[in-house]
This record gives C-alpha cells, sequence and structure tokens, in this order.
C-alpha cells in the first residue's frame, strides 16, 4: 500500500525529501525491494541529486532556469502566471518518479546522494508524493 506524503514548498528549487520518504521506507519495509517514489503533479518533479555541497543544487536551479526561461514569447499557456508553462516543461524535462532500491528495510542511496523535490513554482503550496515499498 502507498503512503502519500504532504510535502510544504515555500519557493522554488530543490528540497531535500530524503528523510521523508525513508520514515515512510521504513514503516513499509522490513526486507529487501524496490521503493517507488511518485510525485502527483505537472510543474513541479523528482530528482535524486548530491546532497553535500549547496552550490550543487544552486547550480542545477540556475542552469534549468537559463534552460527554460520566464516569458518566453512563444508560451501560449500563460493564464496561471508567467512561471507557470516553464514549471510544465522543467517537469517534462525531469522526472514524476524514481525506483530506489531497499536493503534490509532502507533506502539503498550512495553516500552523496540525496531525494529531491524539485519545485518549478515560484508561489509555496503543497505536493503529494506517494511512496510504495514493493518486495
Amino acid at each position: 500500500m502507498a503512503e502519500t506524503l504532504n510535502i510544504d514548498v515555500s519557493r522554488q528549487g530543490l528540497r531535500d525529501i530524503t528523510g521523508e520518504v525513508a520514515a515512510a521506507v521504513s514503516r513499509q519495509a522490513d526486507g529487501d525491494g524496490v521503493c517507488h517514489v511518485f510525485i502527483q503533479h505537472t510543474s513541479a518533479s523528482l530528482l535524486v541529486q548530491e546532497n553535500a555541497d549547496p552550490s550543487a543544487r544552486h547550480d542545477l536551479e540556475q542552469w534549468l532556469n537559463r534552460l527554460v526561461p520566464e516569458n518566453d514569447p512563444l508560451y501560449t499557456h500563460t493564464m496561471e502566471g508567467p512561471d507557470d508553462m516553464p514549471a510544465h516543461i522543467k517537469a517534462a524535462l525531469t522526472a514524476c518518479s524514481l525506483s530506489l532500491p531497499v536493503e534490509q528495510g532502507r533506502l539503498a542511496l550512495g553516500t552523496w546522494q540525496g531525494i529531491y523535490l524539485w519545485e518549478h513554482r515560484h508561489h509555496p503550496g503543497r505536493r503529494r508524493v506517494l511512496v510504495h515499498v514493493s518486495p
């Protein structure tokens, strides 16, 4: 059975959700398996990335914002603000789900790996992330 995490976001950018996902995994698993993580939104995404040096996250955010700028005159989907269509494009270029190994009831991430929710909109809100562990 999947567990839903309600993640509050305060701004655009990468938010570390490793602890929340790890806790959900520990409630669902006691052995080996696969953890499936899925975000139920089209303007945010999921990412496994370095969790040691914050400058790596900053550089990723800056690079993607440069790649997909706001207020591009080609956008026609603009009713929800200048950050909405870029958010959809950023989500399309990244991932809405992750598959992660579970060993002995715990996430088997590498030493410098963390799980991030990548919020692509500017305004605060709440995102739903499903976590499901399969044997």
